[in-house]
């Protein structure tokens, strides 16, 4: 692998880690919702089950699907149920006449988890895999460089969101206005599997 490569590969990671989707709209929700402390483990959450994802894309899952092209209209089925279920939750997090939020930030195995239902983070790990990992090396190693670089990036790049969150929530000080925000971020998700289901 040449620098420019490792370079080109880094600056994936980072374009496609802090660009808007359904982890970051997430964790923008929960920053606004908890606050930063209690979001922390949805944030490594995320970071770390992502990590593993792609391990696991390059390690196994590219030749399932292509040995059973199946398994890719289930990960849609599925992904579209669990993320329409998710932006309703986000909509109804806060009651219409009080000011406290219902309901507890994802944990740690909940957003890594999430990692698997995620439309944008298999189109990152699965472009990562087949365009970034070095075809001179074994296939563990290339896939472990990858997702060591996924993970060295993404976790500042989803921390920008998070803190945004934290920040609207200074302007959120009315039941109302955070019920319009998580609202808007729930439209904002479904809207996220647009590319999904037209592909």
């Amino acid at each position: 692998m040449t620098h420019v490569t490792l370079f080109l590969l880094i600056q994936f990671a980072f374009a496609s880690s802090i660009t808007p989707g359904p982890n970051n709209l997430m964790l923008m929700a929960s920053g606004a919702n908890y606050g930063m402390r209690r979001t922390i483990p949805h944030m490594l959450g995320v970071s770390l089950g992502h990590a593993f994802m792609v391990l696991m894309i390059g390690l196994v899952l590219l030749r399932a699907f292509a040995a059973f092209p199946i398994l890719n209209t289930l990960l849609t089925i599925g992904a579209t149920v669990y993320m329409t279920w998710l932006a309703w939750k986000i909509a109804t997090a806060v009651p219409p006449e009080a000011r406290a939020v219902e309901g507890r930030p994802f944990t740690f195995l909940q957003a890594a988890a999430f990692q698997w239902v995620n439309p944008k983070a298999w189109v990152m790990g699965i472009t990562a895999i087949t365009a970034f990992a070095p075809q001179d090396w074994s296939v563990f190693a290339g896939s472990l460089l990858v997702a060591g670089v996924f993970l060295c990036t993404n976790l500042p790049s989803i921390t920008v969101w998070a803190a945004l969150g934290v920040q609207v929530r200074r302007f959120l000080g009315t039941s109302q206005r955070l019920r319009i925000f998580n609202v808007t971020m729930a439209v904002l998700l479904i809207a996220s599997l647009y590319p999904m289901l037209v592909h």
